[in-house]
């Protein structure tokens, strides 16, 4: 396993949804060939790691994607980044152990788990043993509670306790504290007015003495902020405000970006690293 310098710069991480049902780009790179093409032109235009995801878990999904079917979908997408790009940092998303295990046979070189390491019980213990990168993420409840969930008095403080509380149960499994990044998970279990707080206050993660990994791309939320005479904008229409969003982050503390426009983010981020280089 190589070393990612954290710090230095802003990291950009491009997504690929190898799914047909996710919320920003569900069904466009379901096949394996379109995918390929994707991740190649993402790792072009600049990003640092690729994310290869193989189920979605935008809100209200509902359906659990099997193991096999979750491989047979990013096992192809991963095989063939590593052949044309073997020196390509590719991450996988999943929160089942034996995906994890797979996709790090094939080359993947982290393991991002929307679930905290909690969804499955041998994911901790499985991270731990393959000696790879994790990004535990925070989310309350499933996607198909978000709508019913009550809100928390203190949404930041709620995500940092948490967050703290999942990492600790990883290092106890094993997993070495120089190989966890934490996300607080945008949009995962928080409505609309729930991720203002974390964008605004986002720095006090930075107490949890971890790298931090932050994923606001073409979110409802962003949505939200930008309406126009009471519509949300489109997925389409949220590059600008994703932008200044990420913008934010950078001079806030974030490490690694998450984000469906790679071009976009790698200049923006350019911009937002030499302004912290200038303090």
């Amino acid at each position: 396993m190589r070393t990612l310098e954290l710090g230095k710069r802003t990291l950009i991480m491009g997504i690929v949804n190898v799914t047909p049902d996710s919320f920003s780009d569900g069904g466009l790179y379901l096949d394996s060939e379109k995918a390929i093409a994707h991740a190649l032109q993402l790792l072009d235009e600049g990003a640092d790691i690729v994310d290869v995801g193989g189920e979605s878990t935008r809100p209200g999904a509902k359906a659990v994607v099997s193991a096999e079917e979750e491989l047979r979908r990013v096992l192809p997408v991963i095989g063939a980044l590593k052949k044309q790009r073997p020196n390509a940092t590719i991450l996988i998303d999943t929160y089942k152990a034996d995906v994890a295990r797979a996709a790090v046979a094939s080359g993947v070189e982290i393991v991002n788990d929307v679930s905290g390491l909690r969804w499955d019980l041998q994911m901790a213990k499985t991270v731990a043993e393959l000696k790879c990168g994790v990004v535990v993420m925070h989310m309350r409840g499933r996607p198909e509670e978000w709508r019913n969930l009550s809100p928390p008095s203190d949404v930041v403080l709620l995500v940092k306790r948490e967050l703290r509380e999942w990492v600790e149960a990883a290092v106890l499994a094993g997993v070495r504290r120089e190989r966890i990044a934490v996300d607080p998970g945008f949009g995962f279990g928080k409505n609309f007015e729930q991720n203002y707080p974390l964008l605004a206050r986002f720095q006090e993660l930075q107490s949890l003495g971890f790298p931090l990994v932050a994923g606001t791309s073409r979110k409802s939320f962003i949505g939200r902020m930008l309406a126009k005479d009471g519509n949300d904008a489109s997925v389409a229409e949220r590059l600008y405000g994703n932008l200044a969003a990420q913008t934010s982050l950078i001079l806030k503390g974030a490490h690694i970006l998450r984000t469906h426009d790679v071009k976009a983010s790698v200049e923006a981020a350019r911009v937002a690293d030499a302004i912290l280089e200038a303090r």
